[in-house]
């Protein structure tokens, strides 16, 4: 009963605004290539989902392409996510190599995506897998890294006085006192790159690659006026990124433990 509570009002609250965008479309009589109604988006959500692939314009299965682009940005969002704790760990443990690199990961950070996607193309090839794995990972890095070494920043430095009194090593007092503080600070950028990930993917797709992925068949079906297949792939993009934002989610319930009475 109590996990009904927390689950009834979204799942209202998305019927009431699905039933208001139907119906709204219809009275009124908005055309689908300004916003097709959620039955269209539904229907074409099923006849596209299976299918061959790859080819021509209209035989490329949601079902690959979301499974194409999720692949991208699950491998991107991983290899970001360690990268940007591990380095939190090493500013954290050697103070003037931080201070030195946190204004280069700074000046990444500040790069468009739509800069960086074309140089990785370049780099490693449009075909290449890794130039759009690139971009999602310059785009999850940034968030988990300046968020993670603000949390082992955090610990306390009487904490950290005791710890040494006893006698602990920099490790123990790293994985005893200034992990555990980290830990909402890193979930917290987890959660937020989770999502980002996905749309970094999508983005980095735009600028070529192969077709069988979500970005070419929402651009491709967009300038062909299918905008209900258009708007479906939309629909597997938001699917994905809300099963990473989940998995964040189990995350913090499990490195928590502390927390999941909350």
């Amino acid at each position: 009963m109590n996990r009904l509570r927390h689950v009834a009002p979204p799942v209202i609250v998305g019927v009431v605004f699905f039933a208001l965008w139907e119906g709204l479309v219809k009275a009124l009589e908005i055309r689908e290539f300004l916003l097709p109604p959620p039955s269209s988006i539904w229907t074409a959500l099923i006849e596209q989902w299976g299918g061959v692939e790859g080819g021509t314009l209209g035989t490329v299965a949601l079902r690959v392409a979301g499974r194409n682009t999720a692949g991208i940005a699950i491998s991107g969002l991983v290899i970001g996510v360690l990268a940007g704790a591990w380095l939190a760990l090493i500013i954290t443990r050697f103070r003037r190599f931080g201070e030195s690199l946190t204004p280069f990961a700074i000046a990444i950070n500040a790069t468009p995506i739509i800069a960086l996607a074309p140089i990785f193309n370049a780099w490693f090839g449009i075909t290449d897998v890794r130039s759009n794995q690139a971009v999602v990972i310059a785009v999850v890095f940034f968030p988990v890294f300046i968020n993670t070494a603000k949390g082992l920043s955090q610990a306390h430095p009487n904490q950290i006085e005791l710890m040494r009194s006893y006698g602990a090593s920099e490790f123990t007092i790293l994985r005893r006192v200034q992990i555990p503080t980290a830990l909402p600070f890193f979930v917290t950028s987890l959660k937020i790159a989770a999502p980002f990930s996905v749309i970094a993917a999508i983005v980095a797709e735009y600028f070529g690659g192969p077709q069988s992925r979500l970005g070419p068949v929402i651009t491709q079906n967009a300038s062909f006026a299918r905008y209900d297949v258009a708007w479906a792939a939309i629909v597997v993009a938001s699917g994905i990124g809300l099963g990473l934002f989940a998995l964040a989610l189990a995350a913090e319930y499990l490195l928590m433990p502390w927390r999941r009475r909350s």
